[in-house]
């Protein structure tokens, strides 16, 4: 009788499930949130410098409707930005990939894109394309496609030389070479780039509002800045950051429901 034998665990440890990895960062919050509040209690700290984060939590149910609106316009400027960064960050890596002269050619301007700060290049594209959602999903986008353009380049670039050498004896075309090693060889480093970049769009839209917007949570925060409204600009930025997380899961979970096998090779 095997006494080392246990019912369903057949050799493999249970990943812990999402809430279990959760609780730590749970945790971690509450206990500076209590710091905080603690802090600005104790001070007499007034809310026009340092609300706490009770008149936070108060505010966020106060202007749930302001809040929703601009969150609504804000929205669908990442969103747009995202997946027009993540197209042209997949397309361009491809590129690169498979091209010598378009590597030596783009790959400059590819670096030389993510070195200009966003704000000096945010105030030409109002000038050129005007207040609408155009420059923010630009600006967006510009900051997402670099790190998904990198990780495909890096992510196609980490097939095995093995299979690869194996397919094509066997007469396989390029295409189909790329089809059934390449792409799914770069599956998982597109998308950590795109867990990356769906942050990077928030920032990106925020940042454009902060430009030139009347509407969007970027310029809540500035309309509330100048009345000196503090609690409506930490709930603007509390909203931002709770978007920011749940679309970083979201890419995660979807990514894995897309790819099961990628996820199974995380546990």
């Amino acid at each position: 009788m095997n006494t080392f034998w246990r019912p369903g665990l057949s050799g493999q440890r249970r990943r812990p499930g999402r809430f279990r990895t959760a609780v730590p960062s749970i945790v971690l919050l509450l206990v500076i949130f209590g710091i905080w509040q603690l802090y600005v209690s104790l001070n007499h700290v007034n809310e026009v410098i340092l609300p706490s984060p009770w008149e936070v939590l108060k505010s966020l149910a106060t202007n749930k409707s302001l809040l929703a609106t601009n969150l609504a316009v804000t929205g669908e400027e990442i969103i747009i930005g995202f997946l027009v960064g993540s197209a042209a960050g997949i397309i361009l890596g491809i590129l690169i990939t498979y091209s010598k002269i378009l590597e030596l050619a783009l790959f400059p301007l590819v670096i030389a894109s993510q070195v200009i700060p966003v704000f000096a290049i945010a105030p030409l594209l109002i000038i050129w394309f005007g207040f609408g959602i155009t420059p923010k999903v630009l600006i967006a986008a510009l900051i997402v496609f670099f790190p998904i353009c990198v990780n495909q380049v890096e992510g196609l670039r980490s097939a095995d030389q093995g299979a690869v050498d194996l397919i094509r004896s066997y007469g396989a075309s390029e295409a189909r070479v790329f089809r059934m090693v390449r792409m799914p060889a770069s599956v998982p480093f597109v998308l950590a780039g795109m867990q990356i970049g769906v942050t990077f769009s928030v920032i990106g839209a925020v940042i454009a509002e902060w430009v030139g917007a009347q509407k969007g949570l970027g310029a809540l925060m500035l309309s509330a800045a100048s009345l000196s409204n503090t609690t409506v600009v930490f709930a603007a930025i509390v909203t931002v950051a709770v978007v920011g997380v749940v679309l970083f899961a979201l890419v995660r979970i979807v990514g894995d429901l897309l790819f099961p096998w990628q996820a199974k090779s995380k546990a």
